[in-house]
């Protein structure tokens, strides 16, 4: 799983999956998900990602991953 924010276009990207999207459903406004050919979520767009959620801080807790790796934007 990786979570992206992209300023320039300021949305949030959670990629679920490493599979590609077939096809995408807006499920709420500026809320866009990615479906495999199996119908399986492999993402999750939001636009307007700043306005819409907190971006100063990411918590994760009780999560199972054997790697966490954190990588600066620059």
């Amino acid at each position: 799983m990786k979570i992206n924010y992209y300023a320039d276009t300021d949305s949030l990207y959670i990629d679920l999956s490493e599979k590609t999207s077939a096809e995408s459903l807006e499920v709420a406004p500026g809320i866009i998900v990615d479906f495999d050919e199996s119908n399986n979520i492999v993402g999750i767009d939001i636009d307007h990602a700043s306005k819409n959620l907190n971006l100063t801080n990411l918590e994760i807790t009780s999560f199972p991953a054997k790697k966490l790796l954190l990588a600066s934007a620059g």
